[in-house]
């Protein structure tokens, strides 16, 4: 019988975990906190490790690094759990070795198949044996991953990518104004490959770049689509990397894109990290005052979890701010998380932003978030991440939030 480990601090959420593996004939056994967790991993040597992120004294990371330092537990695939979505979180668990990365909330479904992928891949590597010293120099099979992504960019094959779209729903009104497009790539030689590892992967190695540049083109040929079919399209938010915002000709590539299928620029948002727009920050104002100058919205994603400072905050030409998942998630239990929420709301109305609230999954949080006056959320409590076709049938039927 598999046995899974689960660290995780929040009873609730632990107990829930563990019902879930049980019913699927898991062994499951549990750690309240990092220090516990190291201690199980090295005892028991389970077959894969589910981690809650943030915990207090050992948090995630820590216990990733202290165990892949062991020999015994160095390649036991290592699934992060955690309400927080910023970029950086993806990219620093991958450089310690994580396989995979679940945002909370995620659904029985998401838990199960990310389980199950990772336990494929670790069947494969011991039928396959490495030496040890090549498992610990590539944990989960970058290489190959990495390999894979960029013989199917240079070959063209982006039918093995697709775009799904979760809609962004005006509080007061309940109606749809927005939706933001996500990809997933369906590799034909290695299944589904997690956002968490295809998104950093691809900004480390530079495929970000043409990746990015397919998915504004697709996008915009949706919208168009959709227009030309005669429904009420919303802007789509697509967002941009560092590497893809510094390129000589990205603007007049913007412009190109829009020209090409003649798109009007209010159907186009492009929304950038906090930390990417810190990252040059002078330089990228002059891109961003240039994008505006097309008529395109800005929007500043993962707010609240960077470094910007509120001088730069100003100068910056947006039009939107969306408040990280993270401060979202159990808004209704967590008063620091309510206090910094609160000012972050306020921050964006005084500056005359519209505000998102990410990750928004229950009644309770969109109650909080209404008596804020937040403008808009996004989240499962409205609809999870949808395939074109999908999200096409809630135009058709302008489905709204009436809650």
């Amino acid at each position: 019988m598999t046995k899974i480990l689960v660290i995780e601090d929040e009873e609730s959420v632990r107990e829930n975990i563990l019902d879930l593996l049980e019913a699927e004939d898991f062994e499951a056994i549990s750690a309240p906190n990092g220090k516990v967790g190291v201690d199980l991993a090295l005892e028991e040597s389970p077959d894969l490790i589910l981690c809650d992120l943030m915990m207090p004294e050992i948090n995630g990371f820590a216990v990733l690094s202290l165990l892949r330092e062991k020999f015994n537990t160095s390649s036991v695939p290592f699934i992060f759990l955690t309400a927080r979505s910023a970029k950086a979180d993806f990219r620093q668990g991958m450089e310690l070795g994580a396989d995979d990365y679940l945002t909370k909330p995620f659904t029985r479904g998401e838990l199960l198949s990310a389980i199950s992928t990772r336990l494929e891949r670790q069947a494969a590597i011991i039928k396959n044996p490495a030496s040890h010293a090549d498992v610990k120099a590539y944990p989960r099979e970058m290489r190959v991953i990495e390999s894979t992504l960029r013989r199917t960019i240079e070959q063209g094959n982006f039918h093995e990518f697709q775009m799904y779209y979760q809609p962004i729903v005006d509080i007061k009104t309940g109606k749809m104004i927005s939706v933001e497009s996500l990809i997933r790539w369906w590799s034909t030689k290695l299944g589904l490959v997690s956002p968490a590892e295809l998104i950093p992967l691809a900004e480390s190695t530079g495929l970000i770049v043409p990746l990015s540049d397919w998915i504004l083109e697709t996008v915009c040929k949706q919208t168009r689509i959709w227009l030309d079919n005669g429904l009420e399209a919303v802007p789509g938010c697509v967002n941009i990397s560092a590497a893809q915002c510094m390129q000589p000709l990205f603007v007049e590539k913007v412009a190109n894109c829009l020209s090409k299928n003649n798109l009007e620029p209010k159907y186009l948002e492009l929304e950038f990290s906090e930390t990417t727009i810190m990252q040059d920050v002078n330089k990228i104002i002059d891109i961003l005052q240039e994008l505006k100058s097309l008529g395109v919205k800005i929007t500043m994603d993962d707010f609240g979890t960077g470094n910007s400072s509120l001088i730069y905050l100003k100068r910056i030409p947006l039009n939107t701010i969306k408040v990280d998942n993270y401060f979202i998630y159990n808004l209704h239990q967590d008063g620091q998380k309510l206090a910094i929420t609160k000012a972050l709301i306020q921050m964006g109305q005084n500056l005359n932003l519209k505000v998102v609230a990410e990750g928004v999954e229950t009644v309770s949080e969109l109650k909080i978030l209404r008596d804020l006056r937040c403008h808009a959320m996004q989240g499962f409590l409205f609809s999870q991440p949808l395939q074109s076709a999908d999200f096409e049938q809630m135009l058709i039927s302008k489905q709204t939030l009436n809650i």
